[in-house]
């Protein structure tokens, strides 16, 4: 008896969800191995900047280049998902891998060579219609092997941690090396790195989705959802808010004499989503999935309201950790939604999508932004920010509304394998309440 003996029992906790979705077979490898390739993505655009700049000189120049990259890799990232849904990433991801390595070899040939600036903007644009979406493949793996498991939200958690991380050390490394060796060794440090974590991803044979050709579909248009349509319109309102605040905190700290303050200044959010991420995926929610995702773009507007009231560095910097409360829950349930909204099949571009979306928006909200803020002063840019959070709450109360799909039954291949993958997480303890595709 536990009076007598001292020995009391107590409740059992439930495991943590990054630890079982950690246990899941093959994740470990495939998380890892998709390492160095985020680095090389986060390096990639910043180390273009870089290499174009050192060879010409112009700034101008070097954005036109980078700006090629980016709406390339917007437009095309979801055309070589498609190709990758189809034919499978082991197939796919070392081609894709060769013709991005040979399109930034390419344009560092012409840079040295100080070729003309249409080649170089062209080349740009190979390299970013070639760029690995690595981060939406390791998300179909984690789709692929926890569908229907509660834990999926962690999963899409440590996705959303490894990109912030990447996109922390990625941008500073390119700098370094670009500052102290040369921007051509930069971009090759990059590209290095996108090539070394890819081909190990492609080993990664296992935990990949099983290809869909051969099986009868209906083509891309199973992506037309209403829902999954306004998805990608809130990481459009999402990404308008980015753009803006680029251009505007830069603009608040040069109008006060504090340059050298706009990066830190701006890198105070996604510090704070990190730790919100972190915190987030290490809880199981019971609200709906579509409920949550409300909730965070209210919290995203409200929190973004008191930047109308920075006056100084030290109120923008209160003012702009607010916000990052909200932005990686956002991340994770936008990728549970899509993955409950989608079908198997298109997962992939899904992902990738969204993406494109929310590069789009950076650039639009930059591009309006940069002329407001040239008209009016930051404020005006904050101001543009907050109707940006906005756009993505209404956005969000689309995605509510919006009935939900039925689910449409996986191939074959996916039956065979999701007995495996459920008997193994349900080793660990019984199925938990939280945030998944089957709660939304």
């Amino acid at each position: 008896m536990p009076a007598l003996t001292g020995r009391i029992r107590t409740p059992d906790r439930p495991p943590s969800g990054y630890r079982v979705a950690l246990q899941t077979p093959g994740a470990w490898k495939f998380y890892l191995a998709a390492a160095p390739a985020r680095i090389g993505i986060a390096m990639t655009g910043l180390g273009i900047v870089w290499l174009v700049h050192g060879s010409t000189g112009s700034y101008a120049v070097a954005g036109s280049v980078t700006g090629g990259f980016a709406i390339a890799e917007a437009v095309g990232g979801p055309q070589v998902a498609r190709l990758i849904d189809r034919f499978g990433q082991p197939r796919m991801l070392p081609i894709t891998l060769l013709l991005h390595a040979s399109a930034i070899s390419l344009l560092i040939g012409l840079t040295v060579s100080s070729s003309p600036v249409w080649m170089l903007i062209l080349a740009g644009v190979l390299a970013g219609g070639s760029l690995p979406q690595i981060g939406a493949q390791t998300a179909a793996r984690w789709a692929h092997a926890l569908r229907g498991n509660p834990v999926l939200s962690s999963a899409f958690a440590l996705e959303s941690l490894g990109t912030g991380l990447a996109f922390l050390v990625g941008p500073a490394l390119i700098g370094t090396v670009s500052a102290l060796g040369s921007p051509v060794a930069g971009s090759i440090l990059a590209t290095s790195l996108v090539l070394a974590g890819g081909l190990s991803l492609a080993l990664q044979r296992r935990t990949a989705p099983p290809p869909t050709a051969g099986v009868r579909t209906e083509g891309s248009v199973r992506l037309l959802r209403p829902g999954f349509l306004a998805l990608v319109g809130t990481t459009i309102g999402v990404g308008l808010f980015f753009g803006t605040m680029q251009v505007s905190v830069t603009a608040f700290a040069v109008g006060r004499g504090s340059e050298s303050l706009a990066g830190p200044l701006y890198s105070i959010t996604s510090l704070v989503s990190l730790a919100a991420g972190i915190a987030y995926g290490a809880r199981r929610w019971r609200l709906p999935a579509r409920t949550q995702f409300v909730a965070v773009m209210a919290v995203l507007f409200v929190t973004s309201l008191p930047l109308l009231g920075a006056d100084s560095p030290l109120t923008l910097a209160l003012a702009l950790a607010l916000p990052g409360l909200a932005l990686a829950p956002i991340q994770v349930l936008s990728a549970v939604l899509v993955e409950s909204e989608v079908e198997p099949a298109v997962l992939t571009q899904a992902f990738t999508w969204l993406n494109s979306g929310s590069a789009a928006g950076i650039a639009m909200g930059a591009a309006v932004a940069g002329r407001a803020v040239d008209a009016s002063g930051p404020q005006l840019g904050f101001t543009l920010a907050i109707a940006a959070t906005s756009v993505a709450a209404a956005m969000a109360v689309v995605v509510y509304r919006v009935p939900r799909r039925s689910r449409v039954q996986p191939s074959t291949a996916n039956r065979t394998i999701q007995p495996v993958m459920a008997s193994r997480a349900t080793t660990h303890g019984p199925k938990m309440p939280g945030v998944s595709g089957t709660n939304t």
